[in-house]
């Protein structure tokens, strides 16, 4: 079957990155329950989903101009939720003196990008006040 240039079975990229991005946390998650049963070990098996939750808000925040206007202040709304959530989750199991760098540093760029978000929502993205 020859594909036609105007099908509509073209490749949606957007959907394509949320597959993959769903086919690493689905492996991220199938893998940790090999890891070692220490305490570090056991501190990384029990953030499993608290990293995936932030990791896909992340993501989600950089595709909020892909909601409808109206639904845009409670996606961020809900993101923030998010981010607050598990984030406190990830800092009570680790303790902050022990958080690894990297759940720190994903912990900031979902702060980070729900700012942006915010940010370019409000009504004078201008920066002056």
């Amino acid at each position: 079957m020859i594909a036609d240039n105007n099908s509509s079975d073209r490749l949606d990229t957007d959907k394509l990155t949320w597959a993959a991005l769903l086919g690493r946390w689905m492996a991220f998650a199938k893998n940790a329950v090999a890891l070692p049963d220490d305490d570090a070990g056991r501190r990384l098996r029990n953030s499993v989903v608290d990293l995936i939750t932030l990791q896909a808000v992340w993501f989600a925040l950089q595709n909020l101009d892909d909601l409808d206007p109206d639904e845009r202040a409670l996606g961020i709304d809900r993101a923030d939720l998010l981010i607050q959530q598990h984030a406190k989750v990830l800092r009570r199991c680790w303790g902050d003196a022990d958080l690894p760098p990297q759940v720190s540093e994903l912990i900031e760029q979902a702060t980070r990008q729900l700012t942006k978000a915010r940010c370019s929502q409000s009504p004078d993205s201008s920066g002056s006040q």
